[in-house]
């Protein structure tokens, strides 16, 4: 059986979360995890590694990126991508500096731009590295944009499963209804009605205050 293909709500909706919490990501951004098995001369290894290579690197980077994020900001994703002349996109951003927090954040931004260019298979591969953490608004973000190109490529139940974990990971009252809403529509669109319940409930009793909260409940007799 063919399954039915759901457009996805636009990527841009979390643009302004991107960029706003952009600056919180390179202050909280998680160390690398290295296995090091307890050997102290490993940890001390890494520690020099940090010092006096990834801290450096990002600094640099940082620079870098500040002029792709406003190209980005202005909607010229082909000069974000790839460089205006100048100054390096995010593409050469991660391919020099992929290793640090600002390469880390360079990939979610070349993601963000392939996903406006309607190109999503190329979103995923960016999207898919970039590497979550802590921050309580731009990874989750990056989860349910991730989800939503899963569904451009008619992946439907990956783009569920992952707009799911985005609004469970969330669990705020701006990006989670959004997701749970998303999910269930796919879930939906895959035969899934029990699960599409769950999510609509869940803004339901969870998020009253949303904006999804409002017309939730023809789609929670739709699936009953």
């Amino acid at each position: 059986m063919t399954k039915k293909k759901v457009k996805a709500a636009p990527v841009n909706e979390i643009d302004e979360t991107i960029a706003a919490g952009s600056s919180f990501v390179e202050k909280h951004f998680k160390a690398l995890c290295l296995s090091i098995g307890g050997i102290v001369a490993v940890i001390i290894i890494s520690l020099l590694v940090n010092q006096y290579y990834i801290i450096p690197r990002n600094a640099e980077a940082a620079d870098n990126i500040a002029v792709a994020e406003q190209l980005f900001l202005t909607g010229d994703y082909e000069k974000a991508l790839n460089g205006d002349g100048v100054n390096d996109g995010f593409l050469q951003i991660v391919d020099k500096y992929g290793s640090t927090p600002s390469g880390n954040l360079a990939r979610l931004y070349a993601g963000l731009c392939y996903a406006h260019t309607d190109k999503a298979e190329e979103a995923v591969k960016y999207l898919e590295g970039f590497d979550v953490c802590d921050d309580a608004m731009v990874s989750n973000a990056a989860i349910g944009a991730l989800g939503n190109c899963y569904a451009q490529i008619n992946m439907n139940d990956k783009a569920a499963s992952t707009l799911l974990k985005a609004a469970k990971r969330a669990d705020n009252n701006t990006l989670s209804p959004l997701y749970y809403l998303q999910a269930g529509q796919l879930f939906e669109a895959i035969g899934q009605k029990n699960k599409a319940l769950e999510c609509y409930e869940t803004i339901k009793n969870e998020y009253p205050q949303s904006v999804q909260r409002q017309d939730i409940d023809k789609y929670i007799e739709r699936v009953k």
